[in-house]
C-alpha cells in the first residue's frame, strides 16, 4: 500500500493562485474524494499530482519526492483518468488499453502486455468491446475504456478527474462501484474529483473540500457533509439526511435567490 503526503503545494497561473499552500495525506487503499465549487482547484490538484503542472511545494510518495522521479516513474506509478478522451485516428479498444502499458514497453509489445490488456479488459467486463472502434463508443463505455487504460499501467495511484461526468445515473452508479472495488482489491489509491455529493457520500473513504484554492475541511464524509458546511463553501441551504448511515443532501436553494410565492 502506498501513501501520498502533499505539503504547502501551491500552484498560480500568472499571477493568479489557483492552490494555495495545501496539506494533504492520501492513505493506501483509500479512496480521497475533492469536492468543492467550480474553480476551487480541484482539477488543478490532480494535474499537480501527476505533474501534467509544476507545483512549488512537496509531493511524496512513499516518503519520495515525486520531483525527483523520471517521467517514466511517474507513468508506472501514478494512473490519470480525464473527464473525456478523444482520438485523432481510428483505435479499437483494445489498442486504446494497449497505450496505458507504454512506461512498461521497451523495444516492441511483448506477450505480456497482450495478457495485461486481456486480463484488464476481462476485470472491467470490457472484452465485448475489444474491437470497437473507441470514438464510436456510449460516454460510460468511453470512460470504463479509459479506466482500464489507466489499470493497465499497474499504478500505485489512480487520479480521476470527474469520472462521472455526463454519465447517465446507472453509469455513474458502475463507474464508481469499480472505482472502489479496485482501490480495496488491488490495494491501491484513489483521487477523484467530484461535483456529486451524494456519490461521494456513498463511495469514498475521505473526502477534502476545496474553497478559493484551500483545504477548508478534510475528513470523512459523515463530518464533513453537513448543512453549515455546505452553505458556507456551496453558497447553498441544503438538508442533509442519514441515509444507509452516510448522509444525504437535498439542496433547498442558492443563499442569494428569493423564496418562491406562497414560501
Amino acid at each position: 500500500m502506498v501513501k501520498i503526503t502533499i505539503k504547502d503545494l501551491t500552484f498560480s497561473y500568472n499571477s493568479s493562485a489557483i492552490l494555495d499552500g495545501l496539506d494533504l495525506v492520501v492513505e493506501g487503499s483509500e479512496v480521497l474524494g475533492l469536492v468543492g465549487p467550480n474553480g476551487s482547484g480541484k482539477t488543478t490538484l490532480i494535474k499537480c499530482i501527476d505533474r501534467i503542472l509544476k507545483p512549488k511545494g512537496s509531493i511524496l510518495l512513499d516518503g519520495q519526492e515525486i520531483d525527483r522521479m523520471t517521467q517514466q516513474e511517474i507513468a508506472k506509478r501514478f494512473g490519470y483518468v480525464p473527464q473525456s478522451s478523444s482520438t485523432p485516428l481510428s483505435t479499437t479498444v483494445f489498442d486504446t488499453v494497449l497505450m496505458g502499458r507504454r512506461p512498461h514497453i521497451s523495444w516492441r509489445v511483448s506477450d505480456l502486455d497482450l495478457e495485461k490488456v486481456a486480463e484488464t479488459l476481462e476485470l472491467l467486463r470490457l472484452e465485448d468491446l475489444a474491437m470497437r472502434d473507441f470514438s464510436q463508443l456510449s460516454g460510460g463505455q468511453k470512460q470504463k475504456v479509459l479506466l482500464a487504460r489507466a489499470l493497465c499501467q499497474e499504478p500505485n495511484v489512480l487520479l480521476l478527474d470527474e469520472p462521472t461526468s455526463n454519465l447517465d445515473m446507472r453509469h455513474q452508479l458502475e463507474v464508481m462501484e469499480m472505482i472502489a472495488a479496485l482501490v480495496k482489491s488491488k490495494k491501491i489509491s484513489a483521487v477523484m474529483a467530484l461535483h456529486d455529493l451524494n456519490l461521494a457520500a456513498m463511495f469514498v473513504d475521505k473526502l477534502a473540500i476545496l474553497k478559493g484554492g484551500k483545504i477548508y475541511a478534510a475528513g470523512t464524509p459523515a463530518d464533513l457533509l453537513n448543512a453549515k458546511n455546505i452553505k458556507e463553501v456551496y453558497g447553498v441551504e441544503a438538508v442533509v439526511m442519514e441515509n444507509l448511515h452516510r448522509p444525504y443532501i437535498v439542496p433547498l436553494r442558492s443563499v442569494n435567490s428569493e423564496p418562491a410565492c406562497g414560501q
